[in-house]
């Protein structure tokens, strides 16, 4: 079985096409099944007005499809976020006459070099993202080893006769059934009481699958959007980030200190304060120190997108490594 999610951006509602419309909040699911293969195409029905949903949507995502209506504010900063969340493999479709050689100027010397360009062709559309899913094989346990999993939660809710159930997509590694896995950031520890994808009951789910978790010895406040379950020992959080930052090319102007900044990672996007700014006379990469409002969940290493929401036209600001 196949899964792939895929970041519809530029026009909202055009997932209706590809798709059955699902859960609606800030952002919008709409699902797609064929055999055992399934796609789960996400839209921020809040952006523009709100950032929180553009990044959410770019960080569930492995592939896009950004619809072209025309060429403004907006699309640059999406395609802003799709470089920075690393989304490097998509689809381009151009509609109102717009034409390829306006649009590649926008995308040289970036991970959207490689987009490719379709006709307005939804059943088209689906044919070639449903065939890649079916290419996607899922990770197994080797010689029976423990794989561990990170499934990052973005909607929660109480089903009657079931309990908490919640929504999202495993990040990384296998998550079993009857699995305990710790709730980050803090203390607490939740079971797996079983797992569905696509309404489908499991056993097992690895990364990349869409999945409904039922969990016992929680509330659905203890597991709200942005909250982490691993088993993972490595995964950690942290409060205070001191590493090096990269900001993107239209950034106009260097961060400074006691700027607010939010962090984005996994499905959290976090307030912080910039403490302190040295750039070592390379103003787009500086090492920030950053204190930030809670805990951030994130794996040795990882990557997270700064916005700064008073930018203007463009809000999406860059990378940071996190520790």
């Amino acid at each position: 079985m196949g899964n792939l999610t895929v970041a519809v951006l530029g026009k909202l509602g055009y997932s209706s096409s590809l798709g059955k419309k699902g859960t609606s909040t800030d952002i919008t699911l709409y699902n797609l099944k064929k055999g055992e293969d399934t796609i789960t195409f996400v839209e921020p029905t809040r952006y523009p007005e709100r950032l929180a949903p553009l990044f959410y949507v770019c960080s569930l995502a492995k592939k896009a499809v950004v619809i072209v209506d025309e060429l403004n504010a907006n699309l640059g900063e999406q395609l802003v976020m799709l470089q920075c969340c690393g989304i490097s493999s998509g689809y381009f479709v151009l509609r109102n006459y717009i034409s390829q050689d306006k649009i590649e100027p926008l995308l040289k010397g970036t991970i959207l070099e490689k987009y490719t360009f379709v006709a307005d062709d939804p059943t088209e559309l689906k044919a070639a993202l449903l065939a890649e899913a079916e290419q996607m094989k899922p990770q197994t346990s080797v010689d029976n080893e423990q794989v561990l999993g990170i499934v990052p939660v973005d909607h929660t809710f109480n089903v009657k006769g079931i309990g908490v159930v919640i929504l999202g997509v495993v990040a990384n590694g296998v998550i079993k059934k009857h699995d305990v896995m710790n709730v980050l950031p803090g203390t607490k520890t939740t079971q797996i009481r079983s797992i569905q994808k696509h309404d489908d009951d499991f056993d097992s789910a690895s990364e990349g699958d869409r999945v409904g978790l039922a969990l016992k010895n929680v509330k659905v406040e203890d597991v709200d959007r942005g909250t982490v379950l691993t088993n993972d020992p490595a995964v950690k959080d942290s409060k205070l980030i001191k590493a090096r930052a990269s900001l993107v090319k239209y950034w106009s102007a260097p961060l400074s200190a006691g700027m607010v900044l939010h962090v984005g990672h996994w499905m959290q996007v976090l307030n912080s304060k910039v403490e302190a700014v040295n750039d070592e006379g390379d103003w787009r990469k500086p090492t920030l120190t950053l204190s930030l409002e809670k805990e951030i969940v994130h794996s040795p290493d990882d990557v997270a997108v700064l916005m700064y929401l008073e930018g203007g036209k463009l809000r999406v600001a860059g990378t940071i490594g996190l520790p």
